[in-house]
Order: C-alpha cells, then sequence, then structure tokens
C-alpha cells in the first residue's frame, strides 16, 4: 500500500512536470523554474503533499542525476562545431570560474559578514551555468546566435561544472581541515582535472570499442550497457582522486563523437535519461526548500545577485576572453547569458552536510540567487541579442521518416542540404543536377511536407533535400547544389 502511493505521487510529479514544461517552449520560461517551483507547490510549505527535508539524499541523488546529465552533454556536443572554441571555453570553465569566485567571494564577505574563504566558497557555488536554461529560452523566440557563441556557451557549462564543483569541495576542506596548506589545493585540483581529463577520454574509447564488439543477443541490452558505463566512469575516477565529473562528460564526448552500433537509439536513449535526471533533481531540490526561509534573505540575495550578474560575470568574461577574437558584443552577450542552474543548489548541500557554520544561510541565498539570475536574464537574451546584432535565425533540425542506423564499417550517410533563392539546384529537375551515381536524394521536405522525388522532379526554393552519399562526399556535394547560379 505505502509503495503504491509512492509510485502514484512519483508518478504524478513526472507527468505533471513534463506537461509543464510546454510552457517552456510556448512562453519562453526556463524549465529550471518550471520543475523546481512543481517542487516547492508540493513541497511541506506547499500544499504539504510531500514533506523531504534530507539535505544528504538530497545531495547524492543530485550527483547521480548530474553525471548521467553530463554524460548526455557530451554525447550531443559535436567535436567539430567546438573545435574552434575550445580555447576560449577553457578559459572561461576554469579561469573564469576563478575570477567569478574570488569577486563574488570578496563581495559576499562583505554583505554578509563573513570571513574571506567562506565568501569565496559561495561565490564558488553560483559559478557554474547552466546552458539549458539559455537555450529553452532561444528555443521558445526561435533564435540563435552568430560566431559560435552558442557552441561556446554549451561547452562552457560542461566542463564549468567539474571545476566549479572541485573549488567548492577542496574549499570545505580547507575550511575543515586545519593543517590543510594552500599548495596541497592547488596539488589536488592539478591531480583531479589530470585524472579525470585521461581517464575520461580512455573509458570514451573503451565504451565505444566495448559496443561496438560485444555482439549481444537482443539489441534492447545495448542502452543498459550504455547506461551502466557512467556510474562506473564516475566511481572508478573519484576512487583514484580524479574529477569524475570531468570524466563522464568527456567519456560522453569521445563516444558522441565516434561511430558506434545503435548510435542513434543510444543518442535518442541518454537524451531522455537526461531529461528525466533533470526533472528529478529539480523536483528533488524544490522539495528540499522551504520557501518561507528563501523570503526571509530577499534582501541580501537580491544584492548578491545583482553583484553576480552585474560585476562577477562580466569582469570574469572579459578578463578571461581579453586576448581571444571575440569583440566586445560579444563578450557582452557571454556575460548576460550565464544563467544559473540546478548545480549550484545541489552544491550548496554540501557545506550542509559539512556541518559548517552558515551553510543553512548560504544554501538559501544561493536557491534565492539561481531563481533571480533565471528570472532578470533569462526573458531578456533575446532583447540583449537583438540589441547586440548578435542574434540570427534558428534552425531545428528537420525529423524525418526515415533515418540510417550507421554499423562499424558503414560508408554511407544521411545529411540534410537546405536549398536557398539563387542556388544552382533551383529550378533544376533532379536528373539534370549532376549527382554521381551513388547519390541518392531521398525525400524532399517541401513547407512541412515530405515527397518522395523523381528524376523530373523540380527543386525549388527553401526545399529540404535529405540526401543519401558517402560520408567523404557531403561537402562536396552540398557545394555543388548550394553555390550560387551565374543569373542569381
Amino acid at each position: 500500500m505505502i509503495v503504491s502511493i509512492y509510485l502514484l505521487l512519483g508518478a504524478l510529479l513526472l507527468l505533471v512536470s513534463i506537461f509543464s514544461s510546454k510552457l517552456s517552449v510556448k512562453y519562453g520560461i526556463p524549465s529550471l523554474l518550471i520543475f523546481l517551483g512543481i517542487g516547492m507547490i508540493f513541497g511541506s510549505d506547499g500544499i504539504g503533499v510531500v514533506y523531504f527535508e534530507d539535505y544528504e539524499l538530497a545531495q547524492q541523488l543530485g550527483i547521480i542525476a548530474l553525471i548521467y546529465i553530463l554524460f548526455s552533454g557530451g554525447l550531443d556536443t559535436k567535436w567539430r562545431k567546438v573545435k574552434p572554441i575550445i580555447g576560449p571555453g577553457l578559459l572561461l570553465s576554469t579561469f573564469g570560474v576563478l575570477l567569478s569566485s574570488l569577486i563574488v567571494g570578496y563581495l559576499v564577505s562583505l554583505i554578509l559578514n563573513v570571513s574571506i574563504l567562506e565568501g569565496i566558497l559561495f561565490g564558488a557555488i553560483v559559478s557554474s551555468t547552466d546552458a539549458a536554461a539559455v537555450f529553452s529560452v532561444l528555443r521558445s523566440h526561435s533564435i540563435g546566435f552568430k560566431y559560435r557563441l552558442r557552441e561556446l556557451i554549451e561547452f562552457e557549462s560542461g566542463t564549468n561544472d567539474p571545476m566549479a564543483i572541485f573549488l567548492t569541495i577542496g574549499l570545505i576542506q580547507f575550511l575543515t581541515i586545519p593543517d590543510m596548506s594552500s599548495l596541497s589545493l592547488l596539488l589536488l585540483f592539478v591531480k583531479q582535472m589530470v585524472i579525470g581529463a585521461v581517464l575520461g577520454i580512455l573509458f570514451g574509447k573503451a565504451i565505444n570499442w566495448i559496443i561496438n564488439r560485444s555482439n549481444l543477443t537482443y539489441d534492447g541490452l545495448y542502452p543498459v550497457l550504455s547506461l551502466s558505463f557512467v556510474p562506473l566512469i564516475y566511481a572508478c575516477t573519484d576512487l583514484l582522486s580524479g574529477s569524475g565529473f570531468l570524466a563522464v562528460y568527456l567519456a560522453g564526448l569521445v563516444l558522441g563523437n565516434s561511430t558506434f552500433v545503435h548510435k542513434r537509439s543510444l543518442l535518442n536513449f541518454f537524451d531522455g535519461i537526461g531529461w528525466l535526471m533533470q526533472i528529478c533533481m529539480f523536483l528533488t531540490l524544490g522539495l528540499v526548500v522551504f520557501p518561507n526561509q528563501i523570503l526571509k534573505v530577499a534582501p541580501e540575495g537580491m544584492i548578491i545577485a545583482l553583484v553576480l550578474i552585474f560585476i562577477g560575470r562580466p569582469i570574469s568574461v572579459f578578463l578571461s576572453l581579453m586576448f581571444t577574437r571575440f569583440n566586445i558584443k560579444s563578450k557582452a552577450l557571454l556575460s548576460w547569458v550565464g544563467l544559473r542552474g540546478a548545480v549550484p543548489i545541489i552544491m550548496a548541500t554540501f557545506p550542509l552536510v559539512a556541518g559548517m557554520e552558515h551553510a543553512e544561510l548560504f544554501f538559501s541565498i544561493i536557491f534565492f540567487v539561481v531563481v533571480t539570475s533565471v528570472l532578470i536574464q533569462g526573458p531578456t537574451i533575446p532583447l540583449a541579442a537583438r540589441l547586440l546584432k548578435l542574434d540570427e535565425p534558428l534552425y531545428e533540425k528537420t525529423r524525418y521518416p526515415i533515418e540510417l542506423e550507421p554499423t562499424i564499417d558503414t560508408k554511407a550517410a544521411l545529411k540534410e542540404v537546405r536549398v536557398s533563392n539563387g542556388d544552382f539546384a533551383v529550378g533544376k529537375q533532379i536528373l539534370d543536377l549532376g549527382l554521381a551515381e551513388n547519390v541518392l536524394i531521398t525525400l524532399i521536405n517541401r513547407d512541412g511536407k515530405f515527397i518522395v522525388p523523381k528524376g523530373s522532379t523540380v527543386i525549388e526554393v527553401q526545399d529540404k533535400l535529405l540526401i543519401l552519399s558517402d560520408k567523404d562526399e557531403v561537402s562536396e556535394i552540398r557545394d555543388l547544389l548550394t553555390k550560387k547560379s551565374q543569373t542569381a
């Protein structure tokens, strides 16, 4: 009976969260706020359906959810897109996080009347950003960013979590272990990052090798096999004193940019797992929060949120990217899109579990800062992008009724080519395009409708062509079809 009640409550919370997420797409409300809000409504300070005050359990659930979210994020990260911005991205996720922690930490120590180190601990906890909150806003307004800013934001958010988590745990140890030196903390950082990076890359290659050669009897076991690798990566790396969070992200990045059997289905599977973990994490954090306590720290929380938004984040971005090719407008936009997510709230439970003096105050203010950051910056991101002239149309990937499931040795690829006004292909029959015999236009997406083409089918402006060809020929085919005609 009790189990059935728990299952019913869990199912209802998940269903309400899933269908409420439509508000994120329709109105540009970040999903973080929706899921947190549902947790708070059902919590003890809301309608009282669920009473939950176990910070240690919330922390453990948050860590489990986070490693799957990071792995899923790594799988979705395309190396060819992030490669040009990897230098600036690493600067933002390391030096930028450190700068933000120091700047915000010093000002927090003055505002809350705590020690400098405790203030820096606070700064470290709120230093990581959340790309998912940014992209949910952009998707609702159908806009994107120029100059690979989207890729930079995505890469920064995936790689700054390990740095922020290390600073948080390291500073807690430094504050609670009297004989720990600054040199020990520095050596710990180097050790964690090096071990995490090396094991992450090795595990990614190993997983790819195992999946391709496991030859499992049932296809349904491949998601289970892949699922089991994530905690294995984190646990092994953590036991060897490395950064497990960095390892799982890099393992996902290596695997996602490799060829392996059932790749399409596994990517879709982990996308769903990522969403499930986000919902569970946000709901748990919403349940553990007591709104009455949050309101008591609203004045201090608002000041610190404004410090983070208008001082800490901009200074860290401009200094980190000082010698990069990004101009002032790009840096200004990057400063504004530094939304906070669930990671700071999860990390805010670390001082609570460690029994630190100002832990409860920190948790309440950090929760307030995260929500304030999303409420102030989130809705204004499209406006900021337009004012800085860094916005561009967001092209959503077309969902085709057919997919190509690659094998280990496959050389074929299904790729979409968009035809614009003045392109060579416009107005020509398919048989007149001069395509090689091994190139096939399988489908045409025209005004949202799919057409099975014939040789006599005429290509029109804004057609999206789904082309089957060898991987090595994709760029050449795209160049042929989209080159501007002489009469354009």
